[in-house]
């Protein structure tokens, strides 16, 4: 048997964009030569990896154990050229980070900046989205490194804790609560709270923070974002818990305010994530460093 890397490079681009078609432009090739490097592929390792439905390409059970095998051995090789690339005097190579929407809207641009001062030929890509959809990502080998906010439930991941991010419950400059004594538990069971949707991971760090409190959270309304939650508190829709890099912009222009309350203070921690059958490029090392000091 003789897979080629080009077999494997064709196959992950066709389970990423579900068609040979759109495999065959991201890869320059002809969708005609695509559909045979596939087939052939189907061919050597006597089983189908997709299933057609429509016009679209579907990953099988065959084809989801292979991508995860095909991604490991394409970034192995990937890495290697960089290494040696690295040797040279001048670190270059592409890194891919997957972030939660806290960190890669509020925290991850000051790191990369910096980083870019130092290694300007190593580029960086970033991909944004909650907390389980990272760690799955680096699961798969879609991103090189994740870096989330709350705690990670994937097998086969390194899970390093990295920085302490402070979470505050705020209201609407004016809202009632807001207005003289402090607001007591049952008045915080009461209100109306705007969260995040399940699988975020502020929503589970919040849950996981207010509930021994509070017992019960009076969920308004779920919004998929952090920045969509704090407008939405500031336009007086209810009261929410987020991270302090979040709310800070609001909190000094006044619109928002935090509420002085019976709960402590509350706080989670930020993870960074990598496989552990990851290749550590140079590249990969220094930005993994950079984070961690």
């Amino acid at each position: 048997m003789r897979i080629s890397l080009r077999q494997l490079q064709i196959f992950c681009a066709v389970a990423r964009t579900g068609s040979t078609s759109a495999a065959a432009e991201q890869i320059a090739l002809s969708q005609s030569a695509t559909s045979a490097a596939l087939n052939e592929l189907e061919v050597m390792l006597a089983t189908k990896l997709f299933d057609r439905v429509g016009r679209r390409l579907l990953l099988n059970d065959s084809g989801k154990l292979l991508l995860s095998q095909a991604r490991q051995v394409l970034d192995g090789v990937e890495r290697i050229e960089e290494y040696f690339r690295g040797e040279t005097g001048t670190f270059k190579g592409t890194l891919t980070v997957g972030a939660s929407s806290t960190i890669g809207n509020y925290v991850l641009p000051r790191y990369l900046a910096e980083f870019r001062n130092q290694f300007p030929e190593i580029r960086i890509n970033v991909a944004i989205s909650n907390s389980a959809a990272v760690a799955a990502m680096v699961a798969n080998f879609e991103v090189d490194i994740g870096l989330i906010e709350g705690p990670c439930h994937q097998q086969d991941l390194d899970v390093t804790p990295w920085l302490s991010d402070e979470l505050v419950v705020f209201c609407a400059a004016g809202h009632p609560l807001g207005m003289g004594k402090q607001a007591s538990a049952e008045a915080l069971q009461q209100a109306d709270w705007l969260l995040r949707e399940q699988g975020s991971g502020t929503r589970e760090e919040v849950e996981h923070a207010l509930l021994p409190h509070l017992h019960s959270l009076n969920a308004r309304m779920e919004l998929g974002s952090s920045e969509a939650i704090k407008r939405s508190v500031a336009a007086g829709l209810g009261i929410s818990c987020l991270s302090r890099w979040v709310v800070a912009d609001l909190l000094a222009c006044g619109q928002v305010q935090e509420l002085d309350s019976v709960l402590p203070p509350l706080s989670r921690r930020f993870y960074m994530l990598r496989h552990r059958d990851k290749f550590a490029s140079p590249a990969f090392d220094r930005f993994w460093r950079h984070c961690q000091g």
